[in-house]
């Protein structure tokens, strides 16, 4: 597996780069500072979603400039398939209290909105101050649920991506680059 190259075959499938890794970051720090003009003088606990958020979520964290916590939760929607199985499951629970606290949810992707809606669910159980989104990537065309994403690194076409955290069969997590299936 070589990002060097113009395309990956995986499983017999064509991938083609999408966005690169200098599109990513510039656009990930472009979000680190709006979301620290947003938050200054507060100390917001940024919540990742498990697995596919953690690369964003660290490099966006390398990108915010204020006092702030992390936690993680994990979710399932997926499976070993390219498309949502339809249900959300909770794996990993937080660790710390979001009571009166301001958090901000990180996704890697927000497709169908169901993660986000299970969320959102999740945390009405709660108090917290404030609960705001942020994802790397958001499919507008395959929204089913009215959820509210704050902060969009990149609007995309509802086609398949992998790369920068966004796997396949739990692989190419690794890529730096983002690559979407060739129609």
């Amino acid at each position: 597996m070589s990002e060097q190259n113009d395309k990956l075959i995986i499983n017999g499938e064509k991938f083609i780069p999408f966005l690169s890794s200098r599109e990513i970051q510039s656009r990930v720090k472009e979000l680190g500072e709006e979301i620290s003009r947003d938050y200054r003088g507060k100390v917001p606990i940024f919540i990742g979603v498990l697995n596919g958020a953690f690369i964003f979520m660290s490099d966006l964290i390398k990108n915010v400039d204020i006092e702030c916590e992390i936690d993680f939760f994990k979710l399932s929607s997926y499976g070993d398939s390219k498309i949502s199985s339809g249900n959300v499951k909770l794996l990993k629970e937080l660790n710390c209290d979001v009571n009166g606290r301001d958090i901000i949810i990180v996704e890697d992707i927000v497709d169908t909105g169901l993660s986000i809606k299970y969320i959102e669910e999740l945390f009405s159980k709660h108090t917290p101050k404030s609960m705001k989104v942020v994802s790397l990537l958001v499919k507008p065309e395959s929204l089913k649920y009215d959820v509210k994403i704050d902060y969009i690194g990149f609007r995309i076409p509802s086609q398949f991506v992998i790369g920068y955290g966004l796997d396949y069969q739990q692989k190419y997590r690794n890529l730096t680059s983002i690559y979407i299936l060739s129609e």
